[in-house]
């Protein structure tokens, strides 16, 4: 039996301990057993060889593994009336885990002070980057953390007493979000600042690149580009890559990026190609760690990778990552 233990043992190579996952998940998880029996491939010998399942699956059925309900999920936001994934976590402490452990690869986590602004996930009671703010913010014990009111300016007395207090600011949020909040007021954030925007790239406003994104964020809050940092989730990941001043995403020791043939997502892509970015979350122990996204992207030999936006049949292309992107 793996348990979530396993999963963050820095003793274990991710190789092992996806093989492992992929036993149990392929034997008590009913969805991804009959999408593996279905495929009829034989039995993989690395992890890379573990087939994705494809995320739409989360809209269409519940994915658990080891029979057990759950009364938490995560929900993914949508209109009324849409099909919305629902991601059940039967062990809320593995994703905190997650979410303290994943961040702390990037960040010193004592060293900050998270204020949050997320319009548009504050109406979903179940969204999950909610929770992971609401555990990020619980654990600061300066009580100097929160989330922000929605439409309202930054709080310049609050901000001195963020410095005063010896702490740096980072300010969560989604990207759009953080613009509105720059139509408000542009705000001198302190230099030490990280914004961390969380994606989130079409509202009312005109889609806009990642490059003229973080842009406006520096030039608006006054900080250098290299402060401007990104965060790639989802509803169906318990864990999180973070880009840091650059376009390129790192992921967490218990989390693996590949870019899939969208064709024969079995393969993987050359190296610089577009095409479906797959996951294996280790931390979905109790859903399914092995999972075929809608996004579209690139990566180098390091493993970084890139978002290039939802993928479309109809503009991916193979490319090299230096050529012009739409």
């Amino acid at each position: 039996m793996i348990t979530p233990d396993h999963i963050f043992d820095e003793q274990s190579s991710f190789e092992q301990k996806a093989l492992r996952v992929f036993e149990y998940q392929k034997i008590n998880n009913p969805v991804y057993k009959r999408f593996f029996n279905a495929l009829g491939i034989k039995e993989p010998a690395f992890a890379s060889d573990i087939p994705l399942l494809p995320i739409q699956a989360f809209k269409d059925a519940k994915i658990i593994t080891s029979g057990k309900d759950s009364p938490l999920y995560f929900q993914s936001s949508g209109t009324s009336g849409m099909a919305r994934s629902r991601h059940y976590i039967q062990d809320p402490g593995l994703y905190q885990r997650s979410i303290i452990q994943g961040m702390q690869q990037f960040y010193d986590l004592e060293e900050y002070v998270i204020w949050a602004y997320t319009p548009g996930y504050n109406s979903n009671s179940n969204s999950s980057l909610i929770w992971m703010l609401n555990t990020l913010i619980k654990r600061d014990e300066s009580g100097l953390s929160k989330f922000l009111e929605l439409g309202e300016p930054l709080n310049e007395s609050e901000l001195r007493e963020i410095q005063r207090s010896g702490k740096k600011l980072m300010l969560f949020g989604a990207a759009f979000g953080l613009l509105d909040v720059l139509d408000k007021h542009h705000s001198q954030l302190p230099r030490d600042s990280v914004i961390l925007e969380t994606g989130g790239m079409k509202t009312h406003r005109r889609e806009i690149t990642k490059e003229q994104l973080h842009k406006q964020l520096a030039e608006g809050f006054g900080l250098p580009e290299s402060q401007i940092h990104s965060e790639y989730g989802m509803t169906e990941l318990l864990s999180q890559a973070y880009a840091q001043g650059s376009l390129w995403f790192k992921s967490v020791p218990w989390m693996k990026v590949s870019i899939r043939d969208p064709k024969a997502p079995l393969k993987e892509v050359p190296l610089g190609e577009e095409g479906l970015i797959g996951v294996i979350d280790l931390a979905n122990l109790y859903s399914c760690s092995f999972i075929l996204t809608g996004d579209k992207g690139i990566q180098k030999e390091d493993g970084a990778f890139q978002v290039l936006g939802r993928w479309n049949p109809q503009n991916l292309r193979g490319c090299n990552f230096l050529i012009e992107r739409d």
